[in-house]
């Protein structure tokens, strides 16, 4: 298979599975977003061992460690037939990204399996500082990974994009609420539970409409996000000027989710939160202006 047809299968993956993320790939020169492409690709595999509920936990963990020996022999130079393989590998050379940083990755989507062999307990955080562990491992890593594809040179950008990754994830979570407590796990610190006067056991009747202390708790969550988005807003112009529009655009999509959910008044167990498409569409289309008045710029 050749690097070409690898990185087509990578950017077939990202378009029917990536949602969000896809409208900012678009907005990325083509080398920089058959590279995002690529790394998706490989982090969706991993999250498809690692939640197919179909699968014993025990042979989930199996399966998973197999296909990342997979990967390192790939890495090393050793013939695969694997497209993602191939096309991480490439990107992985091109943009200088750490063996370390891509184990992560598949260490953040395997974080879920850790509790998975006693369902009759529910999946907790003790502390703030606990689920930014986490935080960090599904997302910041993301974010690390990502930088390394846009460009940057300075080093403040490392810090500003694991606060995005954690903006990001905290929007996820928000959003998440019922349906993650329908599968046993629970992303609010349980000293913030008690904090606001909220138990598991409440959170996991779904309540409709919120209780003002439940309301006040979904706020604190939120007020923590916004603070971490400001570092994705610092970051943007630490990267390389061809990447920014596509970085704004993911913001963009993001922050405004949070926003939806806030405007909610953080209704969340009686309607997910979506952003609307059209709206995701006039984002791109004001970040490949962006990009076009960059390359422009460039072109002086």
């Amino acid at each position: 298979m050749t690097i070409t047809e690898a990185y087509r299968v990578c950017r077939e993956i990202a378009r029917k599975e990536a949602k969000n993320f896809y409208y900012a790939f678009v907005a990325l020169p083509g080398h920089k977003r058959n590279a995002i492409c690529a790394v998706y690709a490989f982090m969706r595999h991993a999250d498809d061992l690692s939640d197919d509920e179909s699968v014993p936990v025990d042979e989930r963990r199996k399966n998973l460690r197999a296909w990342l020996d997979s990967w390192h022999s790939a890495a090393r130079g050793e013939s695969t037939a694997d497209p993602v393989f191939v096309a991480l590998a490439d990107t992985q050379a091109r943009f200088g990204i750490s063996a370390e940083l891509l184990d992560e990755l598949v260490d953040g989507t395997a974080m879920d399996l850790q509790h998975e062999d006693n369902r009759d307990q529910y999946d907790t955080y003790a502390t703030f500082d606990d689920l930014y562990r986490y935080c960090y491992l599904v997302a910041s890593v993301v974010g690390l990974v990502c930088i390394r594809i846009f460009g940057y040179s300075d080093p403040r950008a490392e810090k500003l994009a694991e606060e995005t990754g954690i903006a990001f994830q905290l929007t996820n979570i928000l959003r998440d609420v019922k349906e993650d407590v329908e599968r046993r796990r629970v992303y609010l610190p349980l000293d913030e539970l008690r904090r606001y006067g909220v138990s598991v056991e409440e959170l996991a009747a779904a309540p409709v409409p919120l209780a003002e202390n439940e309301r006040e708790l979904l706020a604190s969550i939120a007020a923590r996000a916004e603070g971490y988005y400001q570092s994705g807003y610092a970051l943007l112009p630490l990267i390389d000027a061809d990447s920014r529009p596509a970085l704004w655009v993911l913001i963009s999509i993001y922050h405004r989710l949070l926003e939806r959910i806030e405007a909610s008044r953080y209704e969340v167990f009686a309607k997910r939160a979506t952003v609307p498409t059209t709206t995701k569409l006039w984002i791109l289309f004001c970040g490949l202006f962006r990009a076009m008045m960059a390359r422009a710029g460039a072109g002086k």
